[in-house]
């Protein structure tokens, strides 16, 4: 937990209560349904809920914006996130249904009335439109953007500002959770106007974006995380 405070500040007493609680609830969940390696379980807060976090040190997702979190696994990035952004509404889906019941668990444990879940492959994902897709380490980048680029609403229809809005506009009060000498980390409103493709990926990512045929902007999570874990770990975003 230390680690996001490091990093983070300014949350509320009901939001230090629920990222304190992940630990003991994703422990005792895993202990019945394995949804993190058990060498990463005691590194929860750094290898889960930090990297997930990532995206918060980027992104300001508005109020009321619907945000899509394909392949979430055990609930991530999509749980940190929903933490972070109470306002905001999280779709977290998987093919794999016994992981939803631990997303589902820990959501309601957390009182957390921002998620909902859907057992489904990404693929089939039909009839929703999202302001942004979210995922983690969960497939290609060409497929992730395959699946992901019907799902998105067209900018006008989003809560995504634009840029001339942005431009035009008073100054915003920084909302940001970011302690003040990582909040200059995050990318100006008028670079992230249109909805998107947001994804954490580790690794020599030059084949795979290659074969995607689209060119992500990439950040390294280093910039934003100084710990060693985070040394190849990348944030791409891919605008619709």
């Amino acid at each position: 937990m230390q680690i996001i405070l490091k990093y983070f500040s300014d949350f509320t007493p009901g939001q230090l209560e629920q990222y304190a609680s992940l630990e003991a609830l994703y422990k005792d969940w895993n202990r019945k349904i394995n949804v993190i390696s058990r060498k990463d379980i005691d590194g929860l807060y750094e290898k889960h809920v930090l990297h997930s976090l990532a995206i918060a040190a980027v992104f300001q997702f508005e109020p009321g914006m619907e945000i899509l979190d394909i392949g979430t696994g055990g609930g991530f990035p999509g749980i940190p996130l929903a933490i972070y952004f109470p306002d905001v509404k999280f779709h977290l889906a998987d093919s794999i249904a016994k992981k939803l019941k631990v997303v589902d668990a820990v959501a309601e444990s957390l009182a957390l009335k921002n998620i909902t879940t859907q057992h489904i492959r990404a693929e089939e994902i039909n009839n929703r439109k999202f302001d942004f897709v979210v995922s983690r380490a969960v497939a290609p980048l060409k497929d992730l953007w395959k699946w992901s680029k019907p799902l998105l609403k067209k900018s006008r229809e989003s809560g995504v500002r634009s840029q001339e809005s942005v431009e035009d506009s008073e100054p915003r009060t920084n909302d940001s959770k970011l302690k003040p000498n990582n909040a200059e980390l995050r990318t100006p409103d008028s670079e992230l106007t249109s909805p998107g493709l947001i994804c954490l990926k580790g690794g020599d990512l030059t084949n795979e974006i290659h074969e995607s045929g689209i060119r992500p902007r990439v950040m390294e999570i280093s910039d934003l995380f100084n710990e060693e874990y985070f040394e190849a770990k990348y944030l791409l975003y891919v605008p619709r």
